[in-house]
């Protein structure tokens, strides 16, 4: 549960559930590329791990910053009773942090005002494309995602065919150009970071809390913007749909948790009835490599 915020829909090649029960993760570090190999054994409180490639020791020296051990959560108490008894039902869930930037913009931007099918879609297209053989034992066919490099190397036709249209293309490119300087912000800490992103022309607040909840284990960077986050949360405090506007004032006593709500509420399945069609994928693109 702490490791699916960085998995980008059931096909994404970076990511892989394996058949006993442990995970794997294909990374770009500081250090070069590695694979994380991670395997539970809740029954003795364990978390076994191995990982292979250059990358794999600075892995396995953050793996519980990546499983939440640094999260903080004091001070956080739920606001309602529904809340509550999530919170009680998930205490164990930690914000997690990779200590990488780019690595979460790339999904970030390409899930920008698109759905989840198309997201997914593009992000995997990206990576089997344009990604490289993840190292480690081959039967966990994993691939990394494509470094910064390769990013700018990608043709603008290229990108139309994955489909990422130039909405989500060009502030790739652009983050691609000063991926080093974002990497260095990161250890500035979240309002640095969260800066220094959105100078960046098409990233928001959005893809920024999406960045820093996953690279810093953000705890405060609720995902403003998104599509069902503001009904939900106002569904789960209020009982009624509010607007982004309205969930700045609800979620404002519960600094620097304020991402702990919105998680709760979607790991409780608390938020509003889905009752009509779901927003139907563009079909104005070009659809190659699907």
């Amino acid at each position: 549960m702490n490791l699916a915020p960085y998995r980008h829909g059931g096909g994404d090649p970076t990511f892989s559930r394996l058949a006993d029960g442990s995970i794997a993760l294909a990374r770009r570090t500081p250090v070069g590329a590695g694979t994380l190999q991670i395997r539970v054994r809740a029954s003795e409180a364990m978390v076994e791990a191995q990982a292979w490639g250059s990358g794999a020791d600075w892995l396995l020296d953050r793996l519980p910053r990546l499983l939440g051990a640094d999260d903080d959560t004091t001070g956080f108490e739920p606001p309602t009773g529904a809340l509550t008894e999530a919170w009680r039902r998930h205490q164990h869930w930690r914000i997690g942090a990779s200590d990488t930037v780019f690595e979460s913009l790339l999904p970030a931007i390409i899930e920008q005002k698109v759905t989840g099918q198309e997201a997914f879609a593009g992000y995997r297209n990206l990576v089997r494309r344009f990604g490289a053989p993840a190292p480690g034992p081959a039967h966990l066919r994993l691939r990394l995602a494509p470094d910064a490099d390769a990013v700018r190397r990608v043709s603008s036709w290229e990108w139309l065919r994955l489909p990422v249209d130039q909405g989500r293309s060009k502030p790739l490119l652009r983050a691609a150009g000063v991926a080093s300087s974002l990497e260095r912000a990161l250890a500035a800490g979240p309002d640095a970071l969260d800066r220094a992103l959105q100078a960046l022309p098409g990233i928001g607040r959005w893809t920024s809390a999406e960045v820093r909840s996953r690279a810093l284990g953000d705890a405060d960077a609720v995902s403003f913007g998104d599509y069902h986050v503001a009904k939900d949360v106002g569904w789960a405090l209020v009982g009624r749909e509010v607007d982004d506007e309205e969930l700045e004032v609800l979620l404002e006593p519960y600094r620097p948790h304020r991402l702990r709500v919105q998680a709760l509420v979607a790991l409780a399945g608390l938020g509003r009835p889905r009752r009509g069609p779901r927003m139907a994928p563009r079909r104005h693109l070009p659809g190659g490599y699907q």
